[in-house]
């Protein structure tokens, strides 16, 4: 099947139908463009999506911990891989499909429009042979008749008696030109028409089958190449399936990777306290005195009994009663009177507390007014409560767990600082030595800047780790040594009745605390661990500073060159050793510094 044989007269129709192919590629073209800009649309929207809900990690404190969290940012950067593949997508079928159709287009516009021309060309070439053999043929006919109209005049002349001898002779050389142009004329005729079906044969056997059997390859290979482009669409989405599969699975297996118990450990972990729950309330006897009058008759007897069981039955009350902040904090109440409180003696020369019958009108109006006593969280005496004061170096505004933990956290992180430091600086000894044992490799003395620095940063970081090791030292013994504390407290403190506090512990105002025995004054009255004072330590030697030290960080103490201070905690092999002056500041110096002279006997001191 050709077209040059079967349509060798459709050359208009062949001229619309190819171009006809033509306009479907370039339509075809203009869908795959508008299927690449939804895939650039899609995979731009999801990065954006991914952009939202991902957040900005300013701090390791922000970053997810939870699994479910953790399950949720896989899941986005997954997404974010599978928006990657979109882009893919959309770039192979930019690069294969959209950008081979545009030239291929290109390429058949031109192709077609030559072989147009040149079928044109052909008809032009045919159509001027067919109009010079039909004026041949008119130039013929026309002598044909003419010559016809010269026999037919010299028949009659011929015939004519009248007709004189040179009219006769005249009209026959007339008939013998015309007749002469007439051969002639036919002769050109014969000529012309023989080209003209010679030219004619070859256009319809041989240019035009050419013509159109190229026109017949050109649509062919539009379609071949429509094929593989549909081909190329498919496989650039077929390609990325795999990756996308992956990217599914990945989904799947943060969205197992989700553990509830892990969770809620975290939740316990985040937020535990390290405190004991509050202790039982104690029943507070209001009508003992009442009773006490009654059955003794005497408002002496009842003053001295119940004095004394009052001291007894106020340390039953005191003990066990712990408070998650130390000190619960008094409501405000009416202020005893001088009448109905005063203290009496025993006969071994102890004291105790004693009520008048108006404390009896006072504790019953108590019980009417007083307002509910309910445990609290007491805000620290540093000046910020727990949730609303900003974060301290010491996080002495955390609860002691959770302030271990981040106290331990940062010993960590300043270990592997203090790590990558040592290293650095065991590299620019070796390469120092490698300068000093080859001059010509470099000058040692280049190094000795950054060398100076490392070994200021080592001594920074070693500050640092032990300012905070003390801190998590003493958080672990406050939270070790907590309820033996509060147990001791709670005997050595008797306040009046209704009035002490849940922890045994005193109160900011002085006249609603009532002290205990004047011999149990030997104790502390007060056991809250961030403000009690240590004994100064005792100096074991002296140091003189070879080398002046400016002291800002916190924790050291500045010195200047030959100043001659006391040594009261040695070296630890940390490079600090801890110093006192004569006026009782106390803090770290570099042992470096310093020239230590230790004193044998000087321990008990």
């Amino acid at each position: 099947m050709s077209w040059g044989t079967e349509l060798w007269d459709q050359f208009d129709s062949l001229d619309k139908h190819t171009q006809w192919g033509i306009d479907f590629l370039e339509r075809y073209a203009k869908f795959v463009k508008e299927r690449i800009e939804i895939e650039q649309n899609y995979a731009k929207q999801l990065r954006n999506l991914v952009k939202k809900y991902c957040p900005k990690r300013s701090s390791k404190d922000e970053e997810p911990r939870f699994t479910s969290c953790i399950a949720f940012f896989n899941i986005l950067n997954e997404l974010n891989d599978y928006a990657g593949q979109r882009e893919v997508v959309a770039e192979e079928m930019a690069h294969r499909v959209y950008g081979e159709l545009m030239r291929y287009a290109h390429d058949l516009k031109t192709e077609r429009k030559m072989h147009l021309q040149e079928g044109r060309k052909a008809q032009q070439y045919l159509d001027m042979c067919w109009k010079q053999m039909d004026n041949s043929k008119k130039k013929f006919e026309r002598e044909c008749r003419e010559a016809e109209k010269a026999q037919q005049s010299y028949e009659r002349l011929d015939n004519d008696t009248n007709a004189t001898k040179a009219d006769v002779e005249k009209a026959k050389q007339q008939l013998n030109l015309r007749t002469h142009m007439a051969d002639e004329n036919k002769n050109e005729y014969a000529a012309q028409l023989q080209n003209f079906n010679g030219e004619q044969h070859k256009h319809f056997y041989v240019v035009i089958p050419q013509i159109y059997k190229q026109l017949q390859e050109m649509d062919e290979r539009r379609t071949v190449k429509l094929s593989e482009c549909y081909r190329g669409f498919a496989d650039s989405e077929r390609k990325v399936i795999p990756i996308i599969s992956k990217c599914l699975e990945g989904m799947i297996l943060a969205a197992k990777s989700v553990d509830e118990r892990r969770d809620s450990q975290m939740v316990v972990d985040s937020f535990k306290s390290g405190f004991e729950p509050p202790g039982d309330f104690p029943f507070e006897d209001y009508s003992q005195h009442i009773y006490r009058t009654i059955s003794d008759g005497t408002i002496s007897a009842s003053k001295q009994e119940g004095g004394k069981m009052d001291a007894k039955t106020t340390v039953g009350k005191a003990k066990g009663k712990l408070w998650l902040f130390g000190k619960k904090p008094k409501p405000q109440s009416p202020p005893l009177t001088p009448t109905s409180l005063f203290t009496s003696s025993t006969p071994n020369g102890s004291q105790f507390l004693t009520f008048s019958i108006e404390p009896v009108h006072y504790c019953m109006n108590e019980i009417k007014t007083g307002k509910p006593r309910i445990p609290s969280f007491r805000s620290l005496k540093r000046g910020w409560s727990v949730k609303m004061g900003p974060a301290l170096e010491d996080f002495s505004h955390l609860p002691p767990e959770q302030r271990r933990k981040k106290l331990q956290q940062r010993i960590d992180e300043l270990n592997r600082e203090l790590q990558k430091e040592s290293d650095q600086k065991e590299a620019l000894n070796k390469m120092k030595d490698v300068y000093e044992k080859n001059p010509q490799m470099g000058d040692p003395g280049s190094l000795q800047p950054k060398l100076a620095e490392t070994m200021n940063n080592i001594d920074r970081l070693r500050m640092e780790i032990h300012k905070n090791e003390a801190w998590l030292s003493e958080v672990e013994g406050k939270t070790g040594g907590r309820g033996d504390r509060r147990h001791s407290s709670d005997i050595n403190h008797l306040v009046t009745q209704g009035r002490e506090s849940p922890e045994g512990s005193y109160t900011d105002d002085a006249n609603q605390e009532v002290r205990g025995p004047p011999q149990q004054h030997g104790h502390h009255s007060e056991f809250d661990d961030e403000f009690e004072d240590d004994d100064p330590l005792p100096a074991i030697g002296h140091c003189k500073a070879i080398y002046p030290f400016d002291g800002h960080n916190e924790g050291t103490l500045a010195m200047k060159e030959g100043e001659v201070l006391y040594i009261i905690e040695e070296d630890k092999g940390d490079g600090w050793t801890r110093a006192r002056r004569q006026n009782g500041e106390e803090g770290y110096v570099p042992t470096t510094y310093i020239d230590v002279t230790l004193e044998k006997n000087s321990k008990g001191s």
